[in-house]
């Protein structure tokens, strides 16, 4: 299972990643963050379907978002 942190208090919510995704799978948040942007979100399930592209981090030019992959065994 993949694992995309995406820290809200430095994410100013450009929405890049979101255009980056291409299973669709981040969303502008409805909660403001201190510095009063919408951060991103991951959909609800989005974890489940994540292929770990980490395309949404590579899109962010705040560097706000990290993925996080399990290794596989052998």
């Amino acid at each position: 299972m993949t694992k995309v942190v995406i820290d809200e208090c430095r994410c100013k919510g450009c929405a890049l990643c979101t255009l980056g995704c291409p299973q669709g799978l981040l969303r502008l948040g409805r909660t403001l963050n201190r510095a009063g942007f919408f951060p991103a979100e991951m959909i609800p399930g989005g974890e489940v379907k994540c292929t770990s592209c980490a395309l949404c981090a590579q899109m962010c030019p705040d560097l706000a978002i990290c993925v996080f992959r399990q290794k596989k065994s052998a």
